[in-house]
């Protein structure tokens, strides 16, 4: 694990509890106290957590959440986009895509706009901005709106068994040779429900989310299709994903 991978692992530790000492760090990832001390500073420079005494602080903050009127300053932009014109690259006219939610979904939706492409999801952005685009085939996952993650969400067992698609593009918080890991599980159910239901599925996660295990496992890597992610990947990683019958692109 590098250290951006390992930074982010340490803000995703941040947004399930308060604080997280030197002492956890060094445990956790395997690193010195002085590595774990640096690492701290580094992000308290960033503005991302507050240092304290032998630890650190998540900062109480009203984060602005991206939008797609603001969607080019997401986090990792730049890789997600070429992510998303990827994974576009992989739909034919007439195929039937499940896109599920978040920023780089969002780019994905956005370079199938107007094509021959039916687009089923349950983000409400999305769905959003293809109807304001006239795109011509849309189906929105009904369900109750779930104001947090912006998405439709449908308690009942077996609510999507109608629906069928050729793709399934999904994202999440870590990927290992384990599996994809989530960390909301409202949306990681709601996902779930629709995997038996396509051909393919595939990961779209940036660099930094290689090698990172957080949350719960939503799919095992065998069920894996596809990983479009970014050249800055941690190759070992990457090679044992590989070897479990993945087809990876680098971006």
């Amino acid at each position: 694990m590098n250290e951006s991978q390992r930074h982010h692992e340490i803000l995703s530790l941040l947004e399930q509890q308060q604080m997280i000492t030197v002492a956890n760090i060094t445990h956790q990832f395997d690193v010195s106290p002085a590595t774990a001390r640096r690492d701290i500073s580094k992000l308290d420079e960033q503005g991302k957590l507050k240092k304290i005494r032998n630890g650190a602080e998540r900062l109480i903050t009203t984060k602005e959440m991206w939008s797609p009127l603001n969607i080019n300053s997401a986090t990792n932009y730049k890789e997600k986009a070429k992510i998303a014109i990827k994974a576009a690259e992989l739909c034919n006219s007439g195929d039937s895509v499940v896109i599920n939610c978040g920023s780089t979904a969002f780019l994905l939706g956005r370079e199938l706009a107007g094509q021959d492409i039916q687009v089923i999801t349950n983000y409400f952005p999305l769905a959003n901005y293809l109807i304001n685009e006239d795109h011509d085939d849309v189906i929105i996952i009904g369900g109750q709106y779930n104001k947090a993650q912006n998405i439709f969400l449908n308690p009942t067992p077996n609510a999507l068994e109608g629906y069928a698609g050729n793709w399934m593009f999904t994202s999440g918080k870590g990927l290992t040779e384990q599996g994809l890991f989530k960390t909301n599980m409202l949306t990681a159910v709601a996902e779930q429900q629709m995997i038996e239901q396509i051909d393919k599925l595939v990961v779209v996660v940036d660099s930094s989310k290689i090698g990172v295990r957080t949350g719960m496992l939503f799919c095992q890597s065998e069920q894996i299709d596809i990983l479009i992610t970014g050249k800055d990947a941690n190759p070992n990683v990457i090679k044992a994903i590989e070897n479990k019958g993945t087809k990876v692109y680098l971006v």
